[in-house]
């Protein structure tokens, strides 16, 4: 695989823009060619089974091909018009995750938005398992992504944790300029499934004293879990999308359905999205999904939506890896 070769006629994501990312160019994703990287530490914010106690070792990439309207990281996606982070070559990215493994102890690596740098992403992996990466790989995506390139992933992810965001073209095209959104997502998770296969879990360890008497914490080792964040007013199509995934894998996958959408500052004027869900919405998503028999699900209790979950996007676990470099 010729990471360089294949930025020089971007095709990567389903944009095909086809710019040359190693001249300058940038596509809808905004990134040039060589990885940019906003933060790389533990993580305790993602569902049970990935952060455990330990936390999952989150790797946020700058840039984003979707650039949904309402992004929560709007920071880093591009949304917002800035571009922080560091960048990173492959060899430099596969010691930031040997870090993560060996010096945090993670439970994982997550890999957040990477669909733009998937070739040089691969790459990354492929040394670090050289080197002694052993702990599951999570590949973190908004759903927007292309069979193909995710096939360069085939073998170095093991579990896939894709959005599906929208069910409808109409709000595709409204919310992240991307009609072909749902026909791209389904087919995508469906690639996914048939590289991983069910989803499987073992036990996390080193916790019993602290614990005692508490279940123990299952960690997932392979697998799919698609997340759902509910929009305010869109309870309907969020039902199509479940009863979509329920019909389609049924307990094969793992479900998330999310409460936690925050009204971000560029969304103060939306006639929907700027206001927080409603616990009454919510709980009409979650008795669906109930009364079409989904078991192997997540749901989130509480008020989840804080601008306080977004991280601060300072180069953390990156800047130092890079620092003689710097």
């Amino acid at each position: 695989m010729d990471a360089a070769a294949m930025m020089k006629n971007c095709t990567v994501c389903p944009r095909e823009c086809g710019v040359d990312r190693t001249a300058g160019g940038r596509g809808i994703c905004g990134a040039p060619a060589e990885m940019i990287v906003a933060r790389a530490a533990l993580h305790f914010w993602e569902e049970p089974c990935i952060s455990g106690h330990a936390g999952s070792g989150a790797v946020f990439f700058s840039g984003c091909s979707l650039r949904c309207i309402f992004c929560q990281n709007a920071e880093i996606s591009g949304v917002s018009g800035g571009f922080p982070g560091i960048s990173v070559s492959a060899s430099e990215l596969a010691d930031i995750f040997l870090r993560l493994q060996d010096q945090e102890g993670a439970n994982n690596i997550n890999l957040v938005t990477a669909a733009h740098y998937i070739p040089q992403t691969a790459c990354a992996l492929a040394i670090a398992k050289d080197r002694g990466l052993k702990i599951p790989v999570i590949y973190n995506t908004g759903g927007y992504e292309k069979v193909s390139s995710l096939r360069m992933l085939e073998g170095l992810v093991d579990v896939y944790l894709p959005d599906f965001k929208y069910m409808s073209p109409r709000t595709a095209g409204e919310y992240a300029h991307a009609q072909d959104y749902p026909e791209t997502a389904k087919a995508a998770i469906a690639e996914m499934v048939r590289q991983t296969g069910p989803v499987s879990f073992y036990p996390e360890t080193g916790y019993e004293a602290q614990d005692a008497g508490k279940p123990e914490t299952m960690l997932i080792r392979k697998g799919v879990i698609v997340r759902h964040l509910l929009l305010p007013g869109h309870v309907k199509e969020a039902k199509e999308i479940i009863s979509y995934l329920h019909a389609a894998y049924g307990d094969a996958i793992g479900l998330s359905i999310m409460n936690q959408y925050t009204p971000m500052r560029q969304m103060d004027d939306h006639p929907l999205l700027a206001r927080r869900v409603t616990t009454r919405e919510y709980e009409r998503l979650i008795d669906h999904a109930i009364r079409i028999g989904v078991e192997n699900g997540y749901i989130q209790e509480g008020g989840t939506a804080k601008e306080s979950f977004i991280p601060s996007w300072d180069g953390e676990g990156v800047r130092e890896m890079v620092r003689e470099r710097l």
